[in-house]
């Protein structure tokens, strides 16, 4: 656990298994989400077909989970059975920590499924077909870029994707909203973690009964938790200073992954405009099953430059913000040797204790907003040999220097700051 700097709520279960917070096997996040659609599919009678497959299947996702030498084999197992949901899902991912961790449940299916993340990014040229508060959190305001306004329009379950449930009100808002402007009969809420008292998931039932629909609740663990008190801390200076000013060079990589751009903008809180494509089929715009081949490729044939890349024995590929599944994805295919997590804007206290969560912290304004404050967590100076920080899209050079600052203390040798782009972008970051 952890503090966090967080009047609604003071404290934080630090994920081993998320990519978040703590650097960790890139196999790993993508076994979390995988052995939650194992789970799904057996909720939704997926299994009867199957026999005793099953039951082997999530105990080797367990084992993968527990000992991280055996989620790659574990993943690809999962991955290799193909399954099919008796009926089509629509999977939607909480931003910014479960981006991944919902795309990581949708992508195993295959066929017959659909996926989105909410953002919070402001994107001038779209509506949100969606949007919803978070009471406990920071960051309240999530919205819903759909390109295919049919995406959330159909009757077919709805599977709203979360790293960790407390008190299930996330998910009742957005039921809520959901079901006023699209309204169906199932909801699915999937997490790694579900804190849930009696009374929240009273409450659950009171919104089925409210609403005539069904919510179903599946997470890899469960249990109750009660918080007294307050946090008490020795704080420790952030930041991750080596005692010797010795300063990694910072190399810029333009990578070509060939996937299909969005030509829309992004404005931050004091209205500047980012003029750079997004990618499209991130998740934040919503993608379907036969989408998935594409991006698939695409991730392959970024990692492979990557990988062409490194000189060092280790490496941690860094994803930003609410861009988590792509860079987890490339980090995996990038040879050995190699951690994954994401920055975050999530406000945490360090301390150095060995039960504690977070023992280091760096914080610089966000590139993609520089109103909003950004964290690495738990990476000390010369834990690498060499740092990737992917990014999904340009952003212009002085928003992304407070960042490369922190990470080339923090490289053993080299910063390596990739941008991703299409076979027809241009290199070069702006001014």
């Amino acid at each position: 656990m952890a503090a966090r700097i967080n009047k609604k709520r003071s404290f934080l279960f630090v994920s081993k298994v998320l990519g978040k917070h703590i650097p960790v096997h890139p196999y790993t996040p993508l076994l979390s989400g995988a052995a939650l659609a194992l789970l799904l599919y057996q909720e939704m009678g997926g299994e009867a077909a199957d026999g005793g497959r099953m039951d082997k299947l999530l105990n080797q996702a367990v084992h993968g989970l527990i000992h991280p030498e055996h989620a790659e084999a574990a993943y690809r197992d999962l991955l290799g059975a193909r399954l099919v949901l008796p009926e089509r899902v629509l999977f939607i991912g909480f931003a910014e920590t479960a981006t991944a961790l919902g795309h990581s449940m949708y992508h195993m299916f295959a066929k017959d499924a659909s996926y989105i993340h909410t953002t919070r990014e402001d994107i001038p040229e779209l509506v949100s077909v969606v949007s919803f508060e978070e009471e406990h959190s920071h960051a309240v305001d999530h919205l819903c870029y759909a390109l295919n306004a049919e995406l959330l329009s159909g009757e077919e379950p709805v599977v709203l994707v979360d790293d960790e449930i407390t008190t299930g009100n996330t998910a009742i808002n957005t039921i809520r909203d959901i079901q006023s402007k699209f309204p169906r009969k199932e909801y699915v809420v999937a997490s790694l973690l579900d804190w849930r008292s009696s009374a929240n998931i009273q409450a659950y039932r009171g919104l089925e009964q409210e609403l005539g629909i069904r919510i179903r609740a599946l997470s890899l663990l469960q249990g109750t938790i009660e918080v007294k008190g307050t946090p008490q801390l020795s704080l420790v200076e952030t930041g991750g200073k080596p005692s010797i000013a010795i300063e990694a060079p910072v190399i810029l990589t333009y990578v070509q992954d060939g996937l299909e751009r969005l030509n829309v903008t992004s404005a931050d809180s004091s209205g500047e405009i980012n003029p750079s494509p997004y990618l499209k089929h991130s998740g934040r715009f919503g993608l379907e099953s036969q989408d998935n081949k594409q991006l698939d490729q695409g991730i392959a044939q970024a990692a492979a430059q990557l990988r062409g890349l490194r000189e060092g024995r280790t490496a941690l590929v860094l994803g930003v913000g609410e861009f988590m599944y792509l860079p987890m994805r490339i980090a995996a295919e990038m040879g050995e040797g190699v951690r994954y997590q994401s920055s975050t804007r999530s406000p945490i206290h360090p301390d150095r204790r060995s039960d504690y969560g977070v023992h280091c912290a760096a914080a610089y304004p966000s590139a993609v907003d520089p109103g909003i404050t950004n964290y690495i967590y738990n990476v000390e100076p010369g834990q690498y040999d060499e740092i990737f920080v992917l990014l999904e899209r340009d952003v212009p050079r002085r928003r992304i220097e407070p960042m490369t600052d922190i990470l080339k203390r923090l490289a053993g040798s080299k910063v390596h700051l990739v941008v991703l782009a299409s076979d027809s972008e241009e290199g070069g970051l702006t001014g």
